[in-house]
């Protein structure tokens, strides 16, 4: 607790003269390959983590942070923390929470880019302690976590729009302060740093946000990344402390430094082997809590998280709590339907790696020793054709019921279980090998569409980039996507498929980051020069299936007749 002496409202202290926080700290040894896998060992095969953001602003429902002088006014956003009383919170519940669902690490916003800090910080008076609550939250959390057996771990934003020092602020970033002072701000930065991992440590993961706004340098992230190994050396740090690596995968870009591993942000991430990747991905629509967020449903979750585990990579699947302070009730009800499943299947998600087979409409695929897992999400009519393997399979067995048959020869490799025995979210099979899995280079899984690589247009691409042209909806990659300009509120996609085709159904995955956008569509093919509508709907989503009377063309269009934002397609098959 704090003394009854008042600080000012900010208090930028020298590292050196801070009380009780270390003056001088060795810096870490250059790091091997091999040392860096070893520092990043636990958090690569848990898989699975919850990300909590959480303060005042949960008595408004409105987004953490962005709606600080966007939807609430920023007088009014600041005040909030004097009726924050969230007298349920109970940090051994939350904990408890995460352990049920499955998860092994907990990453707790220890300040958004609004600037309060949820814990008893000597260096502003604008923190939990002010609050009526007048609780460490923090310091309540780590101790629950420890208990529980969960790593603890905290975001912290880089960006902070209310503390004056830093040159910008609400709404979003967009308005300059009158007398900044960076040099500053990044002293109070970097001490609020040594005192929670000093006080509150040791951290598993320090998650850094906020770095893209022009006041960040790339220096100063190299700087602020040493600083935190020199605290603690085996902390793990994110992208997002470098420069302009905002959500990014594939290393470092030029001019940037990348941390230790990457963020996809809102969606899955692309298969990557060679850097640790993690996507963090909301349960509801917003960060924060908002009454009646609509939530993804268990199959969502679940294929969510075998898809990341099957690129590689991890899941943070973010939960806002209440005012009152506790987790809504129907998301800690989805965690422990989630945790339900681990406890069955998950050998098949911990300490695996992803592949041999990519991730794609059909599942994705772990491995380890001479293990390979095989997750189908989505049956053919028939049998699952994957890529051939160079290990001869010794066994094949249904884990989630039923009997599988395979024929492996040189030119593929066929599955096929009996559709009463398909589950209808994850029909899980287990290949035993002749040999180690991780040997086997990564196999691209072909679709049987027929539109994938056919020419493509649509009427708008977000800002002319040919990242989100039309063909990316027709490439064979879930992770990619053809996306439409902010405000776009009606839209075409088309594709010619070359020439008359026979088909009778098509699949859409619809990019879901923020929540499903489209809410009336229509499916056309054309014959000469005019257009007919052999489908129709509202809303689209994940993994939408649309049969239909067989037909033959060669033009196919989806017309988007209303939506809610920009819309945005990942993946588009066209099947016989």
């Amino acid at each position: 607790m704090k003394t009854t002496t008042l600080l000012p409202l900010f208090a930028t202290i020298a590292l050196a003269g801070a009380p009780g926080l270390a003056s001088t700290v060795a810096a870490p040894a250059a790091e091997t390959p091999e040392a860096r896998a070893a520092r990043l060992q636990w958090w690569t095969e848990a898989r699975f983590g919850l990300f909590i953001h959480w303060g005042p602003v949960s008595l408004k429902g409105t987004e953490i942070g962005w709606s600080r002088g966007a939807q609430v006014p920023t007088g009014e956003y600041d005040a909030l923390y004097r009726a924050f009383n969230p007298a349920q919170f109970d940090a051994r519940a939350w904990a408890r929470v995460a352990r049920e669902a499955g998860m092994k690490y907990l990453i707790f916003t220890s300040k958004h880019h609004d600037g309060f800090c949820m814990w008893d910080t000597r260096f502003t008076d604008y923190n939990i302690m002010r609050t009526p609550f007048g609780r460490d939250v923090i310091q309540e959390l780590a101790a629950a976590c420890r208990a529980e057996g969960i790593r603890f771990c905290t975001y912290h934003s880089i960006c902070d729009w209310y503390h004056p020092d830093y040159p910008l602020g609400s709404p979003g970033g967009r308005t300059a302060k009158p007398n900044p002072h960076m040099d500053r701000y990044n002293q109070y930065l970097k001490n609020q740093l040594a005192e929670l991992i000093q006080n509150y440590g040791p951290l598993g993961i320090l998650w850094f946000d906020g770095e893209w706004e022009k006041p960040w340098s790339a220096e100063r992230g190299v700087d602020l990344y040493q600083h935190v190994r020199r605290l603690q050396p085996d902390i793990i740090v994110n992208n997002r402390v470098g420069v302009g690596r905002h959500g990014m995968e594939g290393g470092t870009a030029a001019g940037a430094f990348g941390g230790d591993y990457d963020t996809p942000e809102q969606r899955i991430g692309k298969f990557q082997m060679d850097r640790p990747w993690e996507s963090c991905i909301t349960i509801c629509r917003q960060w924060a809590w908002k009454p009646d967020d609509p939530m993804k449903s268990l199959r969502e979750c679940l294929q969510t998280l075998i898809a990341c585990a099957g690129g590689d990579g991890n899941l943070l699947l973010n939960v806002g709590p209440m005012p009152s302070g506790e987790i809504e009730p129907r998301q800690v009800a989805r965690l422990q339907e989630m945790g339900a499943w681990l406890r069955q299947y998950g050998a098949s998600v911990y300490g695996t790696r992803g592949g041999p087979f990519k991730p794609g409409r059909w599942g994705a695929s772990t491995r380890q020793g001479n293990t390979i897992y095989l997750h189908v999400f989505q049956w053919p009519e028939a049998n699952l054709t994957l890529p051939p393997l160079s290990r001869t399979i010794t066994a094949c067995e249904v884990l989630t019921g039923g009997q599988a048959e395979f024929q492996q020869t040189q030119e593929a490799l066929i599955v096929s279980v009996r559709p009463e025995d398909r589950d209808a979210i994850d029909t899980l099979i287990r290949l035993t090998l002749d040999g180690p899995a991780l040997d086997l280079p990564p196999l691209a899984v072909p679709t049987a569409s027929l539109a994938e690589g056919k020419p493509a247009t649509a009427s708008n691409v977000f800002l002319k980039q040919a990242g989100f042209a039309a063909d990316k909806a027709f490439d064979g990659d879930a992770q990619t996507r053809w996306a439409t300009d902010s405000g776009t509120k009606t839209a075409w996609l088309e594709v010619d498929l070359g020439r008359a085709e026979r088909f009778s159904r098509v699949t859409i995955d619809e990019w879901v980051g923020a929540g499903p956008r489209i809410q009336a569509f229509e499916l056309q093919i054309r014959d000469g020069q005019t257009w007919t509508t052999v489908q129709h709907g509202t809303t689209l989503g994940r993994h939408a299936e649309l049969r239909f009377a067989p037909v033959t063309a060669r033009h196919l269009r989806l017309n988007i007749l209303s939506a809610t934002e920009g819309p945005s397609i990942n993946e588009f098959e066209v099947l016989r």
